[in-house]
Protein backbone atom coordinates (compact mmCIF):
# COMPACT_ATOMS: atom_id res chain seq x y z
CA UNK A 1 0.00 0.00 0.00
CA UNK A 2 2.01 3.12 -1.33
CA UNK A 3 0.51 6.05 1.74
CA UNK A 4 0.41 3.45 4.63
CA UNK A 5 3.39 4.53 5.92
CA UNK A 6 2.50 8.50 6.19
CA UNK A 7 -1.42 8.06 8.10
CA UNK A 8 -0.17 8.27 11.58
CA UNK A 9 1.70 12.16 11.23
CA UNK A 10 -1.54 13.69 9.73
CA UNK A 11 -4.24 15.57 12.13
CA UNK A 12 -7.50 14.32 10.39
CA UNK A 13 -9.15 16.96 11.57
CA UNK A 14 -6.93 19.79 10.08
CA UNK A 15 -6.57 17.54 6.63
CA UNK A 16 -9.92 17.21 6.53
CA UNK A 17 -10.60 21.21 6.13
CA UNK A 18 -7.57 21.69 3.84
CA UNK A 19 -9.74 19.35 1.63
CA UNK A 20 -13.06 20.26 2.33
CA UNK A 21 -11.46 24.14 1.13
CA UNK A 22 -9.94 22.25 -1.86
CA UNK A 23 -13.25 20.76 -2.75
CA UNK A 24 -15.00 24.07 -2.67
CA UNK A 25 -12.59 26.29 -4.56
CA UNK A 26 -12.33 23.27 -7.29
CA UNK A 27 -16.50 22.91 -7.18
CA UNK A 28 -16.68 26.85 -8.12
CA UNK A 29 -14.29 26.52 -10.84
CA UNK A 30 -16.26 23.34 -12.49
CA UNK A 31 -19.46 25.87 -12.26
CA UNK A 32 -17.39 28.16 -13.88
CA UNK A 33 -16.80 25.70 -16.77
CA UNK A 34 -20.29 24.97 -16.92
CA UNK A 35 -21.55 28.36 -17.15
CA UNK A 36 -19.35 29.01 -20.23
CA UNK A 37 -20.38 25.61 -21.92
CA UNK A 38 -23.37 25.98 -24.44
CA UNK A 39 -22.53 23.82 -26.81
CA UNK A 40 -20.41 20.42 -28.00
CA UNK A 41 -17.33 22.74 -28.74
CA UNK A 42 -17.76 24.32 -25.66
CA UNK A 43 -17.86 20.84 -23.93
CA UNK A 44 -15.09 19.06 -26.42
CA UNK A 45 -12.54 21.92 -27.01
CA UNK A 46 -13.35 24.63 -24.53
CA UNK A 47 -14.71 26.63 -27.39
CA UNK A 48 -10.97 26.95 -29.01
CA UNK A 49 -9.85 29.99 -26.93
CA UNK A 50 -8.28 28.64 -23.88
CA UNK A 51 -5.80 31.18 -21.84
CA UNK A 52 -1.78 29.27 -23.01
CA UNK A 53 -1.36 29.75 -19.34
CA UNK A 54 -4.59 27.53 -18.69
CA UNK A 55 -3.88 25.38 -21.78
CA UNK A 56 0.19 24.52 -20.62
CA UNK A 57 -0.83 24.23 -16.91
CA UNK A 58 -3.88 21.97 -17.91
CA UNK A 59 -1.39 19.72 -20.47
CA UNK A 60 1.15 19.39 -17.75
CA UNK A 61 -1.02 18.77 -14.94
CA UNK A 62 -2.75 16.01 -16.97
CA UNK A 63 0.47 14.66 -18.47
CA UNK A 64 2.01 14.15 -14.64
CA UNK A 65 0.23 12.12 -11.99
CA UNK A 66 0.96 10.30 -8.86
CA UNK A 67 2.78 8.20 -11.17
CA UNK A 68 5.18 10.39 -11.87
CA UNK A 69 5.71 11.34 -8.55
CA UNK A 70 5.54 8.97 -6.39
CA UNK A 71 5.89 5.59 -8.56
CA UNK A 72 8.97 7.14 -10.92
CA UNK A 73 10.25 8.99 -7.70
CA UNK A 74 10.85 6.13 -6.03
CA UNK A 75 12.30 4.22 -8.63
CA UNK A 76 14.67 7.54 -8.38
CA UNK A 77 15.76 5.70 -5.47
CA UNK A 78 17.01 2.80 -7.09
CA UNK A 79 18.12 3.97 -10.16
CA UNK A 80 19.50 7.09 -9.25
CA UNK A 81 19.58 10.51 -11.48
CA UNK A 82 19.74 8.79 -14.55
CA UNK A 83 16.05 8.74 -14.48
CA UNK A 84 16.31 12.68 -14.96
CA UNK A 85 16.90 11.73 -18.33
CA UNK A 86 13.26 10.91 -18.31
CA UNK A 87 12.85 14.75 -17.62
CA UNK A 88 14.42 15.93 -20.72
CA UNK A 89 12.65 13.57 -22.66
CA UNK A 90 9.54 14.82 -21.04
CA UNK A 91 10.12 18.05 -21.99
CA UNK A 92 11.96 17.69 -25.44
CA UNK A 93 9.31 15.38 -26.58
CA UNK A 94 6.29 16.14 -24.57
CA UNK A 95 6.27 19.86 -24.68
CA UNK A 96 8.77 21.12 -27.39
CA UNK A 97 8.37 18.79 -30.00
CA UNK A 98 4.60 18.38 -29.61
CA UNK A 99 3.55 21.68 -28.96
CA UNK A 100 5.99 23.39 -31.43
CA UNK A 101 5.78 20.36 -34.09
CA UNK A 102 2.61 18.62 -33.81
CA UNK A 103 0.41 20.92 -31.90
CA UNK A 104 0.60 23.99 -34.58
CA UNK A 105 -0.54 21.62 -37.25
CA UNK A 106 -3.30 19.67 -35.62
CA UNK A 107 -4.81 23.03 -34.57
CA UNK A 108 -4.93 24.50 -38.16
CA UNK A 109 -5.80 20.72 -39.78
CA UNK A 110 -8.10 20.25 -36.63
CA UNK A 111 -9.98 23.90 -37.32
CA UNK A 112 -10.29 23.11 -41.08
CA UNK A 113 -11.94 19.72 -40.54
CA UNK A 114 -13.71 20.84 -37.61
CA UNK A 115 -12.58 17.82 -35.11
CA UNK A 116 -13.28 17.78 -31.88
CA UNK A 117 -11.57 14.81 -30.79
CA UNK A 118 -8.61 12.95 -31.26
CA UNK A 119 -10.48 10.06 -33.06
CA UNK A 120 -12.60 12.06 -35.08
CA UNK A 121 -8.59 14.05 -36.06
CA UNK A 122 -7.83 10.82 -37.89
CA UNK A 123 -10.83 9.67 -39.23
CA UNK A 124 -11.68 12.69 -41.08
CA UNK A 125 -8.08 13.52 -42.19
CA UNK A 126 -7.98 10.04 -43.65
CA UNK A 127 -12.05 10.22 -44.51
CA UNK A 128 -12.89 7.27 -42.65
CA UNK A 129 -15.98 6.64 -39.91
CA UNK A 130 -14.33 3.26 -39.42
CA UNK A 131 -10.83 4.50 -38.28
CA UNK A 132 -12.18 6.96 -36.09
CA UNK A 133 -14.77 4.16 -34.26
CA UNK A 134 -11.33 1.75 -34.22
CA UNK A 135 -9.59 4.77 -31.87
CA UNK A 136 -12.16 5.34 -30.33
CA UNK A 137 -13.02 2.13 -29.22
CA UNK A 138 -9.03 1.07 -28.66
CA UNK A 139 -10.01 4.67 -25.82
CA UNK A 140 -12.47 3.31 -24.67
CA UNK A 141 -11.73 -0.54 -23.48
CA UNK A 142 -7.96 1.03 -21.98
CA UNK A 143 -8.41 4.22 -20.74
CA UNK A 144 -11.13 2.61 -18.15
CA UNK A 145 -7.99 0.76 -16.85
CA UNK A 146 -5.20 3.35 -16.84
CA UNK A 147 -7.37 5.43 -15.35
CA UNK A 148 -8.35 2.83 -12.37
CA UNK A 149 -4.75 2.70 -11.30
CA UNK A 150 -4.88 6.12 -11.11
CA UNK A 151 -8.01 6.07 -8.90
CA UNK A 152 -7.13 3.53 -7.01
CA UNK A 153 -3.72 5.63 -5.81
CA UNK A 154 -5.96 8.42 -5.41
CA UNK A 155 -8.43 6.90 -3.29
CA UNK A 156 -5.98 4.60 -0.94
CA UNK A 157 -3.81 7.82 -0.27
CA UNK A 158 -7.43 9.10 1.38
CA UNK A 159 -8.22 5.90 3.31
CA UNK A 160 -5.01 6.18 5.05
CA UNK A 161 -4.82 10.41 5.55
CA UNK A 162 -8.75 10.53 6.39
CA UNK A 163 -8.75 6.94 8.24
CA UNK A 164 -11.72 5.81 6.37
CA UNK A 165 -13.40 2.71 4.72
CA UNK A 166 -11.68 2.44 0.59
CA UNK A 167 -14.62 1.60 -0.56
CA UNK A 168 -16.24 4.57 0.58
CA UNK A 169 -13.07 6.59 -0.33
CA UNK A 170 -13.38 5.23 -3.86
CA UNK A 171 -17.05 6.66 -4.54
CA UNK A 172 -16.36 9.87 -2.90
CA UNK A 173 -12.94 10.65 -4.56
CA UNK A 174 -14.72 9.59 -8.24
CA UNK A 175 -17.77 11.81 -7.52
CA UNK A 176 -15.73 14.86 -6.91
CA UNK A 177 -13.55 14.66 -10.36
CA UNK A 178 -16.90 13.36 -12.04
CA UNK A 179 -18.75 16.60 -11.16
CA UNK A 180 -16.54 19.50 -12.58
CA UNK A 181 -15.58 17.23 -15.47
CA UNK A 182 -19.43 15.91 -16.18
CA UNK A 183 -21.13 19.26 -15.75
CA UNK A 184 -17.94 21.89 -16.94
CA UNK A 185 -16.75 19.95 -19.71
CA UNK A 186 -13.17 20.56 -20.89
CA UNK A 187 -13.27 24.29 -19.49
CA UNK A 188 -14.10 22.95 -16.15
CA UNK A 189 -11.11 20.75 -16.55
CA UNK A 190 -8.68 23.04 -17.75
CA UNK A 191 -9.71 25.70 -14.90
CA UNK A 192 -9.33 23.28 -12.44
CA UNK A 193 -5.92 21.82 -14.06
CA UNK A 194 -4.56 25.50 -13.96
CA UNK A 195 -4.95 25.38 -10.10
CA UNK A 196 -3.75 21.68 -9.70
CA UNK A 197 -0.40 22.13 -11.90
CA UNK A 198 0.26 25.57 -9.84
CA UNK A 199 -0.33 23.32 -6.66
CA UNK A 200 1.86 20.64 -7.57
CA UNK A 201 4.79 22.89 -9.04
CA UNK A 202 4.46 24.97 -5.50
CA UNK A 203 4.09 21.61 -3.65
CA UNK A 204 7.20 19.78 -5.40
CA UNK A 205 9.75 22.83 -5.17
CA UNK A 206 8.84 23.32 -1.55
CA UNK A 207 9.75 19.35 -0.65
CA UNK A 208 13.07 20.00 -3.43
CA UNK A 209 14.51 23.05 -1.15
CA UNK A 210 13.94 21.53 2.18
CA UNK A 211 15.51 17.87 1.07
CA UNK A 212 18.34 19.99 0.03
CA UNK A 213 17.75 22.00 3.44
CA UNK A 214 17.92 18.30 5.68
CA UNK A 215 20.77 17.17 3.53
CA UNK A 216 23.02 19.60 4.20
CA UNK A 217 23.02 21.95 1.01
CA UNK A 218 23.22 21.15 -3.04
CA UNK A 219 26.46 20.38 -3.18
CA UNK A 220 27.29 18.21 0.22
CA UNK A 221 24.21 16.37 -0.75
CA UNK A 222 25.61 15.29 -4.59
CA UNK A 223 28.92 14.61 -3.09
CA UNK A 224 27.76 12.50 -0.55
CA UNK A 225 25.92 10.33 -3.40
CA UNK A 226 28.46 10.37 -5.28
CA UNK A 227 30.65 8.87 -2.86
CA UNK A 228 27.88 6.26 -2.23
CA UNK A 229 28.65 4.26 -5.22
CA UNK A 230 30.68 1.37 -3.29
CA UNK A 231 27.96 0.59 -1.59
CA UNK A 232 25.91 -0.69 -4.77
CA UNK A 233 28.03 -4.40 -4.72
CA UNK A 234 28.02 -4.21 -0.82
CA UNK A 235 25.09 -3.27 0.50
CA UNK A 236 21.86 -4.05 -2.22
CA UNK A 237 21.18 -7.71 -3.36
CA UNK A 238 22.61 -9.44 -5.79
CA UNK A 239 20.17 -8.76 -8.54
CA UNK A 240 21.22 -4.96 -8.50
CA UNK A 241 24.82 -5.36 -9.77
CA UNK A 242 23.55 -5.98 -13.19
CA UNK A 243 24.65 -2.82 -14.91
CA UNK A 244 24.26 -0.28 -11.37
CA UNK A 245 27.06 1.83 -11.10
CA UNK A 246 25.49 4.62 -8.41
CA UNK A 247 23.39 6.83 -8.08
CA UNK A 248 24.72 9.80 -9.83
CA UNK A 249 26.12 8.02 -12.99
CA UNK A 250 23.97 5.88 -15.54
CA UNK A 251 23.99 2.18 -15.44
CA UNK A 252 26.41 0.12 -17.26
CA UNK A 253 25.55 0.44 -21.08
CA UNK A 254 23.84 -2.48 -22.51
CA UNK A 255 22.84 -4.08 -19.16
CA UNK A 256 19.57 -5.27 -17.62
CA UNK A 257 19.30 -1.69 -15.81
CA UNK A 258 20.27 -0.04 -18.60
CA UNK A 259 17.85 -1.56 -20.85
CA UNK A 260 15.03 -1.11 -18.31
CA UNK A 261 15.53 2.55 -17.77
CA UNK A 262 15.75 3.80 -21.56
CA UNK A 263 13.91 1.41 -23.32
CA UNK A 264 10.94 1.60 -20.78
CA UNK A 265 11.36 4.86 -19.14
CA UNK A 266 12.92 7.24 -21.21
CA UNK A 267 12.10 6.19 -24.48
CA UNK A 268 9.11 4.16 -24.21
CA UNK A 269 7.17 7.59 -21.57
CA UNK A 270 9.30 10.19 -23.23
CA UNK A 271 8.32 9.50 -26.71
CA UNK A 272 4.68 8.03 -25.98
CA UNK A 273 3.79 11.31 -24.65
CA UNK A 274 3.67 12.49 -28.24
CA UNK A 275 0.17 10.29 -29.29
CA UNK A 276 -1.39 10.79 -25.82
CA UNK A 277 -5.45 11.61 -26.76
CA UNK A 278 -5.60 13.20 -23.73
CA UNK A 279 -2.85 15.47 -24.52
CA UNK A 280 -3.50 15.96 -28.18
CA UNK A 281 -6.75 17.29 -27.70
CA UNK A 282 -5.30 20.20 -25.67
CA UNK A 283 -3.73 21.59 -29.26
CA UNK A 284 -6.96 22.34 -30.14
CA UNK A 285 -8.30 24.65 -27.89
CA UNK A 286 -6.17 27.21 -28.55
CA UNK A 287 -7.14 29.70 -31.06
CA UNK A 288 -3.55 30.59 -32.76
CA UNK A 289 -0.33 29.52 -32.65
CA UNK A 290 0.78 32.29 -30.51
CA UNK A 291 -0.78 31.10 -27.25
CA UNK A 292 0.99 27.38 -28.39
CA UNK A 293 4.64 29.50 -28.97
CA UNK A 294 3.99 31.33 -24.81
CA UNK A 295 2.56 28.22 -23.31
CA UNK A 296 6.04 26.26 -24.37
CA UNK A 297 7.84 27.66 -21.78
CA UNK A 298 5.22 27.35 -19.02
CA UNK A 299 4.78 24.06 -20.14
CA UNK A 300 8.30 22.98 -19.73
CA UNK A 301 8.95 25.08 -16.33
CA UNK A 302 6.10 22.85 -14.92
CA UNK A 303 7.71 19.42 -15.61
CA UNK A 304 10.83 20.78 -14.67
CA UNK A 305 9.47 21.30 -10.86
CA UNK A 306 7.52 18.16 -10.64
CA UNK A 307 9.08 15.56 -12.46
CA UNK A 308 12.23 16.84 -11.84
CA UNK A 309 12.03 17.69 -8.16
CA UNK A 310 10.40 14.33 -7.83
CA UNK A 311 12.99 12.33 -9.03
CA UNK A 312 15.78 14.44 -7.73
CA UNK A 313 13.83 13.25 -4.24
CA UNK A 314 13.72 10.25 -4.79
CA UNK A 315 17.75 9.81 -5.77
CA UNK A 316 19.01 11.89 -2.65
CA UNK A 317 16.52 10.12 -0.08
CA UNK A 318 19.41 7.20 -0.19
CA UNK A 319 21.78 9.83 1.65
CA UNK A 320 19.24 10.27 4.06
CA UNK A 321 18.31 6.64 4.76
CA UNK A 322 22.23 5.58 4.78
CA UNK A 323 23.35 8.62 7.48
CA UNK A 324 19.56 8.61 9.71
CA UNK A 325 20.75 8.72 13.27
CA UNK A 326 18.60 5.63 14.00
CA UNK A 327 20.18 3.25 11.20
CA UNK A 328 23.25 4.26 12.57
CA UNK A 329 22.62 3.73 16.19
CA UNK A 330 21.34 0.12 15.36
CA UNK A 331 24.10 -0.44 13.43
CA UNK A 332 22.12 -0.77 9.81
CA UNK A 333 22.16 1.85 8.14
CA UNK A 334 19.71 1.95 5.04
CA UNK A 335 19.65 2.30 1.30
CA UNK A 336 16.16 4.20 0.09
CA UNK A 337 15.45 0.62 -1.59
CA UNK A 338 15.85 -0.91 1.74
CA UNK A 339 14.04 1.20 4.09
CA UNK A 340 11.23 0.78 1.98
CA UNK A 341 11.06 -3.01 2.09
CA UNK A 342 12.39 -3.39 -1.50
CA UNK A 343 8.78 -1.57 -2.53
CA UNK A 344 9.80 2.00 -4.18
CA UNK A 345 6.76 3.07 -4.56
CA UNK A 346 7.03 3.56 -0.23
CA UNK A 347 10.74 5.47 -0.89
CA UNK A 348 9.13 9.20 -1.46
CA UNK A 349 6.24 9.01 0.92
CA UNK A 350 8.48 7.58 3.90
CA UNK A 351 11.13 9.78 3.23
CA UNK A 352 8.99 12.76 3.80
CA UNK A 353 7.22 11.32 7.02
CA UNK A 354 11.22 10.98 8.41
CA UNK A 355 12.98 13.46 7.09
CA UNK A 356 11.13 16.55 6.85
CA UNK A 357 9.00 18.53 9.62
CA UNK A 358 4.87 17.52 9.75
CA UNK A 359 3.79 20.24 7.88
CA UNK A 360 4.91 18.83 4.71
CA UNK A 361 2.96 16.10 5.04
CA UNK A 362 0.41 18.78 4.79
CA UNK A 363 1.98 19.73 1.77
CA UNK A 364 2.53 16.50 0.09
CA UNK A 365 -1.12 15.41 0.53
CA UNK A 366 -2.42 18.46 -1.39
CA UNK A 367 0.18 17.86 -4.08
CA UNK A 368 -1.01 14.16 -4.39
CA UNK A 369 -4.08 14.63 -4.60
CA UNK A 370 -3.96 17.23 -7.75
CA UNK A 371 -1.91 15.07 -9.05
CA UNK A 372 -4.08 11.80 -9.13
CA UNK A 373 -7.37 14.44 -9.65
CA UNK A 374 -5.50 16.19 -12.70
CA UNK A 375 -4.90 13.16 -14.35
CA UNK A 376 -8.30 11.45 -14.26
CA UNK A 377 -10.35 13.97 -15.16
CA UNK A 378 -8.13 13.85 -18.30
CA UNK A 379 -8.42 10.77 -18.25
CA UNK A 380 -12.28 10.75 -17.84
CA UNK A 381 -13.24 12.96 -19.94
CA UNK A 382 -11.51 11.88 -23.16
CA UNK A 383 -12.97 8.52 -22.43
CA UNK A 384 -16.75 9.94 -22.37
CA UNK A 385 -15.69 12.08 -25.47
CA UNK A 386 -14.55 8.98 -27.37
CA UNK A 387 -18.17 6.66 -25.90
CA UNK A 388 -20.53 9.89 -26.50
CA UNK A 389 -18.99 11.79 -29.40
CA UNK A 390 -16.93 9.70 -31.09
CA UNK A 391 -19.03 6.63 -31.55
CA UNK A 392 -22.85 7.41 -30.85
CA UNK A 393 -21.96 11.37 -31.70
CA UNK A 394 -24.83 10.14 -34.89
CA UNK A 395 -27.53 10.05 -32.60
CA UNK A 396 -27.15 13.18 -31.23
CA UNK A 397 -30.15 15.93 -32.35
CA UNK A 398 -28.84 19.22 -34.02
CA UNK A 399 -25.39 17.63 -34.30
CA UNK A 400 -24.73 18.77 -30.40
CA UNK A 401 -23.02 15.62 -28.88
CA UNK A 402 -22.69 17.74 -24.95
CA UNK A 403 -25.33 15.45 -23.31
CA UNK A 404 -24.34 12.28 -24.62
CA UNK A 405 -20.76 12.43 -24.27
CA UNK A 406 -21.37 13.86 -20.52
CA UNK A 407 -23.20 10.35 -20.49
CA UNK A 408 -20.47 8.63 -21.77
CA UNK A 409 -17.68 10.21 -19.10
CA UNK A 410 -20.34 8.30 -17.20
CA UNK A 411 -19.61 5.55 -18.17
CA UNK A 412 -16.20 6.13 -18.38
CA UNK A 413 -16.21 6.32 -14.57
CA UNK A 414 -18.56 4.00 -13.98
CA UNK A 415 -15.87 1.24 -15.58
CA UNK A 416 -13.15 2.77 -13.83
CA UNK A 417 -14.58 2.29 -10.92
CA UNK A 418 -15.34 -1.09 -11.69
CA UNK A 419 -11.66 -1.74 -12.15
CA UNK A 420 -10.30 -0.19 -9.35
CA UNK A 421 -12.47 -2.42 -7.01
CA UNK A 422 -10.78 -5.71 -8.75
CA UNK A 423 -7.16 -4.56 -9.82
CA UNK A 424 -4.79 -4.64 -6.76
CA UNK A 425 -2.83 -1.11 -5.84
CA UNK A 426 1.05 -0.96 -6.36
CA UNK A 427 0.95 -0.63 -10.54
CA UNK A 428 0.57 2.55 -11.32
CA UNK A 429 4.33 3.22 -12.47
CA UNK A 430 4.61 0.46 -14.90
CA UNK A 431 0.72 0.33 -16.10
CA UNK A 432 1.53 4.13 -17.46
CA UNK A 433 4.67 2.82 -18.78
CA UNK A 434 3.06 0.34 -20.22
CA UNK A 435 -0.11 2.66 -21.51
CA UNK A 436 2.38 5.06 -23.13
CA UNK A 437 4.03 2.62 -25.32
CA UNK A 438 1.18 1.17 -26.55
CA UNK A 439 -0.28 4.40 -27.21
CA UNK A 440 2.87 5.57 -29.34
CA UNK A 441 3.58 2.16 -31.45
CA UNK A 442 -0.26 2.28 -32.92
CA UNK A 443 -0.91 5.86 -32.75
CA UNK A 444 2.34 7.83 -33.40
CA UNK A 445 3.24 6.38 -37.16
CA UNK A 446 -0.44 7.45 -37.72
CA UNK A 447 -0.68 11.00 -36.14
CA UNK A 448 2.47 11.81 -37.56
CA UNK A 449 1.72 11.26 -41.10
CA UNK A 450 -1.94 13.22 -40.63
CA UNK A 451 0.66 16.01 -40.33
CA UNK A 452 3.54 15.67 -42.39
CA UNK A 453 3.09 13.30 -45.16
CA UNK A 454 0.42 13.75 -47.68
CA UNK A 455 1.06 10.33 -50.01
CA UNK A 456 -0.09 8.59 -45.97
CA UNK A 457 -3.20 6.21 -47.49
CA UNK A 458 -6.19 5.00 -45.81
CA UNK A 459 -4.58 1.65 -46.19
CA UNK A 460 -1.61 2.40 -44.64
CA UNK A 461 -2.47 3.88 -41.31
CA UNK A 462 -4.96 1.09 -40.37
CA UNK A 463 -1.95 -1.41 -40.92
CA UNK A 464 -0.28 0.70 -38.61
CA UNK A 465 -2.21 1.03 -35.60
CA UNK A 466 -2.94 -2.92 -36.40
CA UNK A 467 0.68 -3.90 -36.27
CA UNK A 468 1.58 -1.22 -33.42
CA UNK A 469 -0.86 -2.13 -30.95
CA UNK A 470 -0.33 -6.58 -32.45
CA UNK A 471 3.56 -6.24 -31.90
CA UNK A 472 3.15 -4.28 -28.56
CA UNK A 473 0.69 -7.03 -27.36
CA UNK A 474 2.65 -10.08 -28.44
CA UNK A 475 5.80 -8.61 -26.83
CA UNK A 476 4.48 -7.96 -23.58
CA UNK A 477 2.55 -11.61 -24.01
CA UNK A 478 5.51 -13.34 -25.01
CA UNK A 479 8.99 -11.59 -24.81
CA UNK A 480 9.17 -8.58 -21.76
CA UNK A 481 10.10 -10.66 -18.98
CA UNK A 482 8.05 -8.47 -16.53
CA UNK A 483 4.62 -8.75 -17.78
CA UNK A 484 5.34 -12.33 -19.50
CA UNK A 485 5.98 -14.01 -16.39
CA UNK A 486 3.13 -12.11 -14.68
CA UNK A 487 0.48 -13.13 -17.27
CA UNK A 488 2.05 -16.72 -17.39
CA UNK A 489 0.33 -17.29 -20.62
CA UNK A 490 3.73 -18.09 -22.59
CA UNK A 491 4.89 -20.09 -19.79
CA UNK A 492 1.36 -22.56 -19.83
CA UNK A 493 1.96 -22.53 -24.09
CA UNK A 494 5.70 -22.99 -24.68
CA UNK A 495 7.15 -23.80 -21.04
CA UNK A 496 9.20 -20.49 -20.30
CA UNK A 497 8.73 -17.35 -19.53
CA UNK A 498 9.69 -15.31 -22.33
CA UNK A 499 10.37 -16.88 -25.92
CA UNK A 500 13.82 -15.44 -26.46
CA UNK A 501 15.85 -15.45 -23.47
CA UNK A 502 19.18 -14.20 -24.97
CA UNK A 503 19.91 -11.06 -23.78
CA UNK A 504 19.08 -8.57 -23.52
CA UNK A 505 15.66 -9.32 -24.73
CA UNK A 506 13.67 -10.52 -21.78
CA UNK A 507 14.58 -6.47 -20.55
CA UNK A 508 13.75 -4.47 -24.06
CA UNK A 509 10.83 -2.85 -23.64
CA UNK A 510 8.27 -3.62 -26.62
CA UNK A 511 8.27 -0.01 -27.78
CA UNK A 512 11.09 -0.56 -29.00
CA UNK A 513 10.32 -2.48 -31.86
CA UNK A 514 6.80 -1.81 -31.67
CA UNK A 515 7.02 1.50 -33.24
CA UNK A 516 9.46 0.96 -35.98
CA UNK A 517 7.28 -2.25 -37.20
CA UNK A 518 4.36 0.44 -37.00
CA UNK A 519 6.04 2.81 -38.83
CA UNK A 520 7.38 0.83 -41.64
CA UNK A 521 3.92 -0.69 -42.33
CA UNK A 522 2.71 2.64 -43.32
CA UNK A 523 5.32 3.32 -44.88
CA UNK A 524 5.24 -0.04 -47.00
CA UNK A 525 1.75 -0.03 -47.38
CA UNK A 526 0.51 3.61 -48.74
CA UNK A 527 3.66 3.27 -51.41
CA UNK A 528 1.77 -0.19 -52.48
CA UNK A 529 -1.88 1.36 -52.64
CA UNK A 530 -3.46 4.03 -54.67
CA UNK A 531 -2.64 7.79 -53.18
CA UNK A 532 -5.18 9.46 -51.49
CA UNK A 533 -7.29 11.96 -53.44
CA UNK A 534 -5.61 15.40 -53.94
CA UNK A 535 -8.37 17.86 -53.40
CA UNK A 536 -8.82 17.11 -49.70
CA UNK A 537 -5.28 16.55 -49.43
CA UNK A 538 -4.84 20.05 -50.66
CA UNK A 539 -7.53 21.30 -48.13
CA UNK A 540 -5.97 19.90 -45.06
CA UNK A 541 -2.24 20.88 -46.01
CA UNK A 542 -3.67 24.76 -47.43
CA UNK A 543 -4.27 25.25 -43.63
CA UNK A 544 -0.63 24.92 -42.79
CA UNK A 545 0.35 28.10 -44.70
CA UNK A 546 -2.49 30.46 -43.36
Amino acid sequence: MIFASISGGINTVAMGALLLLYVAVISYLGFRGFKKTKNSSDYLLAGRSVNPFVMAMSYGAAFISTSALVGFGGIAGEFGMGLMWLVFMNIAFGIIIAFICFGKRTRRIGLVLDAKTFPEFIGRRFRSDKMKYLIAGVIFCFLPLYSSVVLISGARFLQEVMGLPYNTVLLIFAAVVAVYVIFGGLKGVMYVDALIGTIMVAGMLTLLVLCYIRLGGVTEAHQTLTDMAPLVAERLPKEYALGHRGWTVMPEFHSVWWWNLVSSLMLGVGIGALAQPQLAVRFMTVKSDRELNRAVMVGSFFILCTAGAAYMIGALSNVFFYHTDKGIAEGKALLAIEAAGGNPDLIIPIFIREALPQVVLYVFALTMLSAAMSTLSSLFHVSGSSIGHDLCGKLSRNGDSAALTRSGVCIGIILSLIFAFILPPGIVARGTAIFFGVCAAAFLPAYTAALYWKRATRAGVWSAIITGAGVSAFGLLFLHRKESAMLGICEKLFGSTELISAHPWPFVDPFIYALPASTLALVVVSLLTAPPEKEHIDKCFDALKR
